[in-house]
């Protein structure tokens, strides 16, 4: 006889005491009657016992399982409500006086303990407060001979047992970058009294410097490649570092290849990390590898960001060099990888085993590309979707707005409502498990919901703040034009006249052979051919969020308050998306005025309810960033609204968005694919691009080796 133990409460989960008192007491009855099979969670059972359990509590959880009276099920919520979420059922404990009296006492009594205990407890939990006083009593009390004991010793041996939580999921990324911060202030109260220290020593050596020894983990320099603007992830992974006893060497983002050479050198660093977030650092990562190769560098590189992968490091980036080349998908796993890396004992085996893996990864890619067949570009052109233009359902609807429009100052408040918190608890490295995936389940999570909860109120706080001191600048810019479709183009005028050609945004069609009888798209299919005799519309938009966000990190920076400037920074990319969507809305229901008559919740907002899509250059139904340069000539982007475009198109302020707006409903999203090279030169001569240059931009995208 079996039983299902875990959803006998489900329905109580998050509240301890009572879902484990029920398991124990359906336990206790099921296998008094005769089950002797069930699933369960050994340790509980030892713990919660059916004698141990609290009387009170298990009286009102048999009268709902043996069904012992009519009010059972109201009399449990009503006391399940009294009681501490976490408490067990063997230590019941009630929410109010007697709880908050406990919790007032042990959240004081940590400042009666020596002080290194007390350094060690406000860096576990994250607070500042006393972390200065704490320090100089440390400094003063005599114990520690140099301000660097202190820092060996007490702060270190905190930041220890930090690391060692969050190695072993006991705490999480928020967490730690709050201890990072009491670190980082407790250290800066320390500087002045090191530097004092060695003015005397080069005084008593006569005016030579004295050598210091190094007695970190390493030294590990960290860097965005050249062209790129994004540093989020770069920031966490340097602060995780920084906590484990690493020296890390952050030079910023936009770091061209040789600067980060010279760097490597100059500070004799052991490990090169490189992060960037768009397609084109991807090439800009391959010729670090190749020049730190030829500059006879041989420290490991470490390669992060979002659009890097295992698969990419192993395919182009480590046969440029014959160091290690490790990626690395997060920032909980850069310690250990940077551990393996660095011990002496292990790294032999360590580096062995991560070239024989990109070794066969590069096999399997190579197998994969031999393998996989392709259409030659006008036999996918003829299985273009076939759209009717003059059908009622299709016959494009004429804009309001012919020209670009731009919106200054748009209100903070009113885009607040379109953030996804979802890419903001990614950030954070935060996952809820089904079925708590995704906001606002994930508070509910047993495991990450309280640090969600708890992350997702200090957001709010910072952003009324940012509103409230209108700290951060919205600016935004949408344009529509008359427009048609020629082959895998699209031409953009005007106005309908069609007099003045304003530009011609170029298309990429999918190539790799499908099994079905699915078209092959490009996005110029979603816009009525010129030989159809329908006059179309196409539009596109930029949207930042990033004007004033410098200012705020440069202070928090000052402050040494890592986890303030992260946050910033994550708040900021959720608003400059948020402010795309709400800027979209605008369109679709007024600019335009497709779908005037729409009325979509946030969530259906979300999910991509509405008529139309807006997929950017750069991405997967167009993976060509130089697209982004036509958006920019055409709408004056950086004299109207003064966001830039890098050398490899990436856009500044980094908290930006930008995209293609179309409306038809034959328009959805889809991914290009791997293309052959067929298409690439008949895609470099449309464009009256150099072909070499063609393939550098759509490196990633290229199904054979250029």
């Amino acid at each position: 006889i079996s039983g299902g133990v875990s959803n006998i409460a489900f329905s109580f989960r998050g509240n301890e005491a009572v879902r484990r008192c029920f398991h124990s007491a359906f336990l206790h009855h099921a296998c008094e009657a005769g089950m002797d099979m069930g699933i369960v969670n050994a340790q509980q059972v030892i713990e919660d016992q059916y004698e141990k359990c609290d009387k009170e509590l298990m009286e009102y959880v048999e009268d709902v399982l043996l069904n012992r009276c009519s009010n059972a099920t109201e009399r449990m919520l009503e006391f399940a409500a009294t009681l501490e979420p976490k408490c067990h059922p063997t230590a019941v404990r009630k929410k109010g006086v007697a709880a908050s009296a406990a919790a007032a006492a042990s959240t004081t009594s940590w400042r009666d303990e020596p002080v290194h205990k007390r350094l060690e407890y406000a860096l576990v939990k994250g607070i500042d407060e006393f972390c200065v006083a704490d320090t100089e009593d440390c400094r003063t009390c005599g114990k520690y001979e140099k301000p660097l004991n202190i820092i060996e010793g007490p702060l270190m041996d905190g930041m220890n047992v930090v690391g060692d939580l969050f190695g072993a999921g006991k705490m999480f990324l928020p967490q730690v970058i709050k201890s990072a911060r009491v670190m980082k202030k407790a250290v800066a109260h320390l500087i002045p009294f090191m530097e004092e220290e060695k003015r005397l020593a080069r005084i008593a050596n006569g005016g030579a410097d004295v050598e210091e020894e190094d007695t970190g983990a390493g030294t590990i320099l960290m860097a965005t490649v050249k062209g790129d603007v994004h540093d989020i992830g770069k920031n966490i992974v340097a602060v995780v570092l920084g906590c484990n006893n690493y020296k890390v060497v952050d030079i910023g983002v936009m770091c061209p290849t040789q600067k980060i050479i010279d760097a490597a050198i100059e500070h004799k660093c052991d490990i090169v990390g490189l992060s960037g977030l768009i397609t084109p650092s991807l090439d800009e990562m391959v010729t670090v590898a190749k020049e730190m190769e030829k500059a006879g560098l041989k420290c490991p590189i470490l390669i992060g960001g979002a659009t890097t992968s295992r698969m990419h490091t192993a395919v182009k980036v480590a046969p440029q060099y014959s160091g290690s080349v490790v990626y690395v998908l997060d920032a909980s796993r850069s310690v250990p990888v940077c551990g393996s890396l660095l011990d002496h004992k292990q790294r032999d085996e360590f580096c062995e085993d991560i070239k024989e893996t990109y070794a066969e990864l590069r096999e399997e890619f190579f197998a994969g590309l031999e393998d996989r067949k392709y259409l030659d570009i006008n036999k996918a052109r003829s299985k273009a979707p076939v759209v009717d233009w003059k059908s009622a359902e299709h016959t494009p609807v004429k804009p309001k707005l012919i020209g670009k429009k731009v919106f200054k100052d748009f209100p903070i408040e009113d885009v607040v409502r379109a953030i996804d918190w979802n890419p903001f608890f990614q950030v954070w490295q935060l996952r809820g498990r089904y079925p708590n995936r995704g906001y606002p389940k994930i508070f509910n999570d047993e495991t990450v919901g309280a640090e969600a909860k708890r992350l997702h109120g200090e957001a709010m706080d910072m952003l009324n703040d940012i509103i409230k001191h209108k700290k951060l600048q919205l600016h935004g810019q949408i344009a529509i034009y008359p427009a048609n479709s020629e082959g895998d183009d699209i031409n953009v005028y005007s106005d309908e006249s069609k007099a003045e050609r304003v530009g011609t945004f170029y298309g990429i069609r999918q190539q790799a052979e499908k099994d079905t009888d699915e078209p092959y798209y490009c996005i110029s299919d979603f816009i009525a051919p010129e030989s159809s005799g329908v006059t179309d519309y196409f539009g596109m938009f930029v949207a930042t969020a990033g004007f004033g966000l410098h200012k705020m990190t440069e202070e928090y920076k000052a402050a040494n308050d890592d986890y303030s400037y992260i946050m910033a920074e994550a708040i900021a990319d959720r608003l400059a998306e948020a402010f795309a969507e709400v800027l979209h809305e605008i369109v679709r229901k007024e600019e335009w005025g497709y779908s005037t008559e729409e009325n979509l919740s946030t969530e259906d907002l979300l999910k991509v309810k509405y008529q139309g899509i807006r997929p950017a250059p750069g991405y997967p139904s167009q993976p060509d960033h130089t697209e982004k340069q036509t958006m920019w000539d055409i709408m004056g982007t950086q004299e109207e609204i003064g966001v830039e475009l890098t050398e490899t198109l990436a856009m500044l302020p980094a908290a930006s968005v930008s995209g293609l707006y179309f409306a038809g409903k034959s328009s959805q999203y889809f991914a290009v694919g791997k293309i052959s090279d067929d298409q690439v030169k008949d895609y470099a001569a449309r464009k009256n691009m150099d072909l070499k240059v063609c393939e550098k931009w759509l490196g990633p995208t290229l199904a054979y080796e250029p």
